[in-house]
C-alpha cells in the first residue's frame, strides 16, 4: 500500500477530515471520496506514483507517513541508509506531491519498529530543534548542495549565518545565489538547518516551509 493508501486507512481521521485531505489534491490526481470506503484504497494505489531515488542506487524502498506537528503536517520518509525527506506543510496531500516530484520512482513500503522509532525522534527534534538530529539522514542533492548542507549543519543551535558566510566557508564566496537555492532544495527541514540563514542585515529572508515557521524554530532556539 502507498503512501496516501496508508496514511488515509490508520484511523486516524474522521470522514470529514479524510476528505479535506483528498480535497487538497488536484482535480487530475483526486482520489476516490470516502463514500467509497476501505476498498477504494486499491483505486488510491493505482493512483498515486511510486517513490524514488537516482537509478545509480538500484532498487529503492522508502518508508513515508504525514503525521501532525506543531508546526503543521510533517511529512516523514526513510530509506534503508536514514531520514530522506522532512517535508513542513498546511496540507497532506501537497506534501505528498512535493514527496513523489521528489522521489519518482521508488518502491513505498509500510512501515516498520525502525521507522516508528526514526519518526519519533524527528517529531522530538521539530519539538526541539535546539537539539541534535539522533537519527541517520540520507540527503540526496548534488555535490555542492551537499556541500552547503555540510555547513549548515555546522550552525548551531541559537546562532545564524548569512548565505554570503555559507558561500564563504565552503570556499564559493560568489555562489550567494547558489547557496539560496541549496537551500530551498535541501529535503530534511530542521536535521539539516537551512532555517539558521538569514539575509546579511539579519532579516529572515524566505524558508521553503514559510517564513513562520522560521520564525518559531529560531525562537524555539533562541535566536529570535
Amino acid at each position: 500500500m502507498n503512501c496516501m493508501a496508508r496514511f488515509l486507512s490508520r484511523g486516524r481521521f474522521t470522514p470529514l477530515e479524510r476528505q479535506a485531505i483528498i480535497e487538497t489534491l488536484p482535480p487530475n490526481r483526486r482520489l476516490p471520496s470516502v463514500g467509497a470506503g476501505l476498498e477504494s484504497l486499491r483505486a488510491m494505489a493505482q493512483l498515486e506514483t511510486a517513490i524514488a531515488t537516482a537509478p545509480s542506487r538500484g532498487a529503492d524502498f522508502i518508508r513515508c507517513e504525514v503525521r501532525r506537528s506543531t508546526l503543521g503536517w510533517a511529512l516523514i520518509a526513510a530509506s534503508g541508509i536514514g531520514v530522506c525527506a522532512i517535508l513542513l506543510g498546511d496540507e497532506p496531500g501537497a506534501l505528498l506531491q512535493d514527496f513523489q516530484a521528489r522521489f519518482p520512482k521508488a518502491t513505498a513500503i509500510g512501515g516498520d519498529a525502525d521507522y516508528e522509532r526514526l519518526s519519533a525522534a524527528v517529531l522530538a527534534l521539530i519539538e526541539r530543534p535546539d537539539t541534535s538530529a539522533d537519527f541517520p539522514l540520507d540527503a540526496r542533492g548534488t555535490a555542492f548542495q551537499r556541500r552547503v548542507w555540510r555547513a549548515l549543519r555546522a550552525i548551531p543551535p541559537g546562532a545564524t549565518a548569512s548565505y554570503a558566510e555559507i558561500a564563504r566557508r565552503i570556499g564559493s564566496p560568489k555562489a550567494m545565489r547558489a547557496v539560496a537555492g541549496a537551500c530551498a532544495a535541501n529535503p530534511v527541514a530542521i536535521a539539516i538547518p537551512c532555517h539558521r540563514v538569514v539575509r546579511s542585515d539579519g532579516a529572515l529572508s524566505g524558508y521553503r516551509w514559510g517564513v513562520e515557521r522560521k520564525r518559531m524554530l529560531l525562537a524555539r532556539e533562541g535566536a529570535a
